[in-house]
């Protein structure tokens, strides 16, 4: 007969086990130039078997395989949201590639004399004012590629200037509510209005600005070569690449749409969006002969990286069946919620930021609006610390591979970390000192 109560494994012998299982499993995949393996590899392995192992262990003491059941289908609809709604998102990506949509950029940007330590400075800003805006993995996406279309070498330019690009993306997204899936999840569950998150710019804009600079020390002066077009032509966008660039900007109003009034999933509004693009790339074929094939924009995304994520998640998920999440959100009834919401910014830095925001918000600890936002901020930031601690570094990861990895982000991660600390104090004496948090206090 089975047990009908949910299973704490948090202090048992496996629980442990896991847990420590999850660590060395973490380890490899932050060692992927060492060992010279796919980080999407030992992820995938990790998630799956993990809960292979646990469903064994469940089957042994006869506990509640209902409850294992819920938990796994509840996390299959969160990772295949997620590996949808980045489904299509490289799918736009890849498609605006074909059209030379980067390229075109690429041509106007290096001809305007631009030095690469201005073009730091460019994909940085912009990286930071879309995100709000779009989401922070798809800006992080587009502005990659533009990186990588300027020179896909200088990697005195490329490294620097990618971790630019996810830090923006990423504290970009920490001020909107819905430029980042933790802000959206605190703004869903009623933790502050609609206006409350903007008042985390001060904050989120200097962390990313004061991290930048410091950057931008280590990114050379000089310009990019010359594009030489050998005779061709200049490089233009090929017809239906404008349409697309507004095509993928209604992709987005859906996804916002499809969430805020309609009540769906976000992904539902994206898989809209893609079905829009599928019919005008059809249209402009009988219409005007002009061939997009959006099957081959789709055979070039970059499948480690979706899978990568499902993973990812999985692993993170095995550990919230096991009670790790939930005892971790219990520590609010203990110590200092400052502090705690602190280390949910370090914790997402290893830990993907969407189950840590869910755990904190399924304990709903009795703290105050300010500490609400701390940790909304925290968690959106945090997870810039590490490679692989944001989606947005993953895709980039994934984007730039082989020049933008986990070693080289370590080498610049103090850059960063300064730049979390300058968030936390502007929070600190605008919220705590200036108690400047709402439209009111204006």
């Amino acid at each position: 007969m089975h047990h009908e109560t949910v299973v704490d494994l948090t202090g048992s012998f496996f629980g442990i086990a896991m847990m420590l299982y999850f660590i060395a499993g973490y380890i490899v995949i932050a060692s992927e130039e060492r060992f010279h393996i796919n980080k999407a590899k030992p992820a995938l392995f990790l998630g799956t078997s993990m809960f292979m192992i646990i469903a064994v262990y469940y089957v042994l003491h006869s506990f509640n395989m209902d409850h294992l059941n819920s938990h796994v289908s509840h996390l299959i609809l969160e990772i295949s949201e997620i590996f949808f709604f980045l489904y299509v998102a490289m799918t736009f990506i890849e498609a605006l590639i074909e059209r030379k949509v980067f390229e075109a950029l690429k041509y106007k940007l290096v001809t305007k004399g631009y030095t690469y330590r201005e073009l730091f400075w460019v994909t940085g800003t912009l990286a930071f004012f879309i995100s709000p805006v779009a989401d922070n993995l798809t800006t992080a996406l587009i502005l990659s590629t533009v990186l990588i279309t300027i020179d896909n070498k200088n990697r005195d330019f490329l490294v620097p200037g990618a971790i630019n690009i996810v830090v923006a993306a990423n504290a970009g997204g920490a001020w909107s509510p819905f430029g980042d899936i933790t802000t959206l999840m605190a703004w869903q569950a009623g933790k502050g209005a609609f206006t409350d998150f903007f008042f985390l710019f001060p904050a989120s804009f200097l962390g990313w600005f004061v991290t930048a600079y410091l950057l931008s020390r280590f990114v050379p002066t000089d310009k990019p070569a010359p594009i030489n077009l050998n005779g061709a032509e200049t490089p233009k966008i090929l017809p239906g690449g404008k349409a697309i660039i507004y095509l993928g900007a209604f992709t987005i109003l859906m996804a916002v749409i499809s969430k805020q009034v309609l009540h769906l999933p976000p992904v539902w509004g994206m898989l809209f969006g893609l079905s829009i693009l599928k019919l005008f790339a059809y249209s402009l074929k009988r219409t005007m002969q002009v061939e997009i094939n959006i099957f081959s924009s789709v055979r070039k995304i970059e499948h480690d990286t979706l899978l990568f994520f499902v993973g990812i998640l999985a692993a993170v998920g095995a550990l919230d069946l096991l009670g790790f999440l939930s005892a971790g959100a219990k520590l609010y009834e203990t110590y200092s919620p400052t502090i705690l919401n602190i280390g949910v910014g370090f914790i997402s830095a290893f830990v993907d930021n969407v189950p840590v925001m869910s755990a904190v918000l399924k304990a709903n600890p009795n703290i105050v609006f300010d500490q609400w936002m701390l940790v909304t901020m925290t968690a959106g930031i945090g997870g810039s610390l590490i490679s692989f601690g944001s989606a947005a570094g993953v895709g980039v990861m994934g984007k730039m591979y082989g020049i933008y990895t986990f070693g080289s982000h370590l080498k610049y991660a103090w850059t960063i970390l300064v730049g979390f600390i300058i968030s936390i104090l502007v929070w600190y004496v605008q919220y705590e000192v200036l108690h400047i948090k709402a439209l009111e206090n204006l």
